[in-house]
């Protein structure tokens, strides 16, 4: 049976805002899927950027790294020495090949690519053994053109070529009899990579098409739907593996419970009701304010979390806060970490709320909060109770951030039922998702506004 190589691209989705600690955490849900590779994006803040790759750097068991290494080779070294110290490091030149590509996205000519080429990819090969040619938008371009492309970067030292079929267009048939046709014009010890876009939901079989043509291996994602995902190739693999003479390293016990947590990260408005997803493991935790942090800390394991000691102690806190009140059952336990663990260092912290509302008066909210240790307040007046309670906190930050979505989920039923409530905010063209869990859904609105604000101080300060 011929061994495939899976790749997941999520973090390169041009339209994801994530923290860094959310980054980490889907980084390590994929690891613990045993992906073959992660992609990541070329370098944009030289802060931030290599800090991510260092850190998660101990925390890999199985998967490599690969980083885009961008249009100017004098970057190149600069993306070697952050990721130099994975245990399977890729470097990653991507570059169009169609005529609209190259001229109009990248001001590239036909005639100056080769040259471009030679040098970006001959560069990553002086410190890389595994350096990978993208070739966006394979499918549009003149074939004996692309195939020239392909030569020139294999020559220059790339082992493995990815066909991206960006416009996403192509039926199974078409796409199969497009990589054959690569195949056989390209040095049979290249490895074929491919990368779908799911415009016509197409992606998952045409990437499966291209493994009886040739390829070895296929770019996925999860949640953001723009490429084949990865556990629908997981699915076939599964089902239809023998079939088609493929196997991969997918854990796939893992996969749907990791896939599961990295939507809830990437669009917690799409993610499934915690309602609606109850496991065997979450059914039988059952937690009371006399559960100790041991107590706590083994039932997050048991639903697939592995935290570090500062969101252990933040679990643990909110954890006391809601079984002051009721029972916390897996369900809601797991609802309590995303939201308190994987998050960045918070800036504002909610020390206490007063609001005043009823069919007689107009609501108002008097929030109070504390910030480097010191606590501001602040009243305001709204057209409701949640949104005085914003008010109040612009308020006292002093700004005004656009609200892009508000959402209230309930994670449990019944009269004591906990609520989940979902905050994106607008700053600087980016979308910031916060999250807050209480049994007083104006709390939860709260402290999903904060969680929020938290992320937009935080990028800023590290911008």
């Amino acid at each position: 049976m011929r061994k495939i190589y899976i790749t997941d691209s999520t973090l390169c989705s041009k339209d994801l805002t994530l923290s860094f600690k959310e980054k980490i955490e889907i980084i390590r849900q994929l690891d613990k899927c045993q992906v073959d590779v992660i992609d990541l994006p070329a370098i944009v803040n030289d802060k931030v950027d290599p800090l991510l790759i260092s850190t998660v750097a101990p925390l890999l068991h199985f998967s490599g790294l690969s980083l885009d290494v961008g249009r100017d080779v004098n970057l190149i070294e600069k993306a070697w020495t952050a990721i130099k110290n994975i245990d399977k490091p890729f470097l990653r030149v991507s570059l169009p090949v169609s005529t609209v590509g190259m001229e109009y996205g990248y001001g590239l000519k036909a005639r100056t690519l080769p040259e471009k080429l030679t040098e970006l990819v001959k560069e990553c090969k002086k410190y890389c053994n595994d350096v990978e040619f993208v070739a966006l938008d394979a499918t549009r371009a003149d074939f004996d053109f692309l195939i020239s492309v392909i030569n020139t970067a294999c020559e220059a030292g790339a082992n493995c070529v990815t066909l991206c079929d960006d416009a996403g267009i192509m039926v199974p048939s078409e796409f199969l009899a497009f990589v054959k046709s690569v195949s056989e014009k390209i040095d049979e010890n290249i490895k074929i990579a491919v990368k779908c876009n799911d415009n016509i939901g197409m992606a998952a079989a045409c990437s499966i098409s291209a493994l009886t043509a040739g390829a070895n291996a296929i770019k996925t994602c999860v949640a953001t739907g723009e490429i084949a995902a990865l556990d629908t190739i997981s699915a076939v693999i599964r089902t239809r593996g023998d079939f088609i003479n493929i196997s991969a390293s997918l854990k796939i016990t893992e996969l749907n419970r990791a896939a599961k947590r990295i939507e809830q990260i990437i669009n917690p408005k799409k993610s499934e009701s915690a309602v609606d997803v109850v496991t065997e493991e979450e059914n039988s935790i059952l937690l009371d304010i006399n559960d100790d942090i041991g107590a706590v800390i083994a039932a997050a394991r048991l639903l697939g979390y592995d935290l570090s000691e500062d969101d252990e102690q933040r679990v643990f806190t909110e954890f006391k806060r809601v079984a002051v009140k009721k029972s916390v059952t897996g369900n809601e336990l797991d609802a309590i970490i995303a939201g308190t663990a994987l998050q960045v260092p918070p800036t504002y912290t909610l020390e206490s709320f007063l609001i005043n509302s009823s069919n007689l008066i107009t609501p108002s909210a008097h929030i109070k909060l504390k910030k480097d240790g010191k606590e501001i307040e602040s009243v305001a007046i709204g057209n409701g109770p949640i949104d005085a309670a914003f008010l109040a906190i612009e308020n006292i930050i002093g700004h005004h951030y656009d609200l892009d979505d508000f959402q209230i989920q309930s994670v449990t039923k019944g009269q004591s039922a906990v609520g989940n409530a979902i905050v994106r905010l607008r700053s600087g063209g980016s979308i910031y998702s916060g999250t807050g869990i209480s049994t007083d859904i104006i709390s939860a609105c709260i402290r999903a506004y904060l969680n929020a604000l938290n992320k937009i101080v935080y990028e800023e300060a590290n911008a």
